[in-house]
């Protein structure tokens, strides 16, 4: 196996910064989930326009990576990777399209559906696998979070507590063959008995492609909620846990943690249960919301522009997806031949 290197990444947030006062406005008192920790507000979250899709939100966080790389690696990607939470078309990714507008010539590209709210890791993974075998030279990793725009501002679930959580955003990241920022270890975990326990609801119950007026959303309940938080309580550490085991290192000698960003109460115990102080664990939950998959690449971006993540620094990025059915980890020595 070649060595493998995640060796730059680029974000993009939509303009419109949306403060919390537009849900609480909307919101309803008598909703039975309304004091939940689950949904504690962050200050801020940004909103994809509706004019706005996923292939443009790659394409200009994908401009700024493939100036920041140069043209002749550029040049080289041969393997593209996206995830987005709420694809363009129920057909097809948005693989092909910004290959196109970034004027790549891929011999792979793969459109991941699953992974969640850590499909970066995932998709880290993959590309380690296809770059680190030789059947690819580098990669474009791609993930959005779009759905904040488009489905939390719809009349009535805007109403919902759950609303006021997520904001959008897109991550990219490059990866290649090379020993400068080498991915050391990854842990992947598929729980597919939690697979059916996060899905969209429709008050009027037609399934989603139907014909009807209402709103689709992810449903949620007290037992749900509770389910959920205790499996994510203990899913990101056990998979943390397990690629420092590999690395025989504990998580006391992690420089910095990255994680996907889902509320509060999450972060707070990923840090108590891994015994990782807060100034380690980046949290980008106020300003940008819970940005679902690509919460990892947008807060190591601006983690690293931010002059927050040294060159050297061994990286712990880490996840678990919907009500459990995913999780990872990888670790990654940023930089180390910076």
């Amino acid at each position: 196996m070649r060595t493998v290197s995640l060796l730059e990444v680029a974000s993009y947030l939509p303009p419109e910064k949306v403060p919390t006062q537009y849900f609480l406005d909307h919101r309803d008192p008598d909703s039975p989930m309304a004091d939940s920790t689950m949904f504690g507000a962050p200050a801020f979250r940004h909103h994809v326009s509706r004019d706005e899709s996923a292939a443009d939100m790659i394409e200009k966080a994908g401009r700024v990576l493939l100036d920041r790389i140069g043209p002749r690696e550029a040049s080289q990607i041969d393997l593209v990777i996206t995830n987005v939470l709420l694809p363009d078309l129920p057909i097809t990714g948005s693989g092909a399209e910004i290959t196109h507008r970034l004027g790549l010539r891929p011999s792979w590209v793969l459109d991941a559906h699953n992974g969640g709210c850590a499909s970066f890791i995932h998709m880290l993974k993959l590309a380690r696998a296809l770059i680190g075998t030789g059947q690819a030279r580098s990669a474009l990793l791609c993930n959005v979070q779009n759905c904040a725009g488009n489905v939390m501002t719809q009349s009535e679930v805007r109403k919902l507590p759950e609303a006021v959580v997520p904001g959008d955003g897109c991550g990219v990241a490059y990866v290649a063959a090379s020993g400068e920022s080498p991915v050391l270890a990854i842990e992947t975990r598929n729980l597919g008995e939690y697979a059916k326990d996060c899905g969209v609801t429709l008050s009027d119950g037609r399934k989603y492609w139907e014909a009807g007026e209402s709103q689709v959303h992810v449903g949620f309940t007290q037992g749900k909620v509770a389910d959920i938080v205790e499996r994510g309580n203990r899913l990101v550490p056990e998979a943390v846990r397990a690629v420092c085991d590999r690395l025989d290192i504990e998580p006391s000698d992690l420089d910095t943690l990255i994680t996907n960003q889902p509320n509060r109460v999450f972060l707070r115990k990923w840090q108590e249960r891994l015994d990782i102080k807060p100034e380690r664990h980046l949290d980008t939950y106020d300003r940008f919301g819970n940005l679902f998959g690509a919460a990892v690449p947008v807060t190591l971006d601006h983690g690293v522009r931010e002059g927050r993540i040294a060159d050297g620094s061994l990286l712990m990025l880490a996840g678990f997806a919907h009500a459990g059915d995913f999780a990872g980890a990888a670790a990654v020595r940023w930089r180390a031949g910076a």
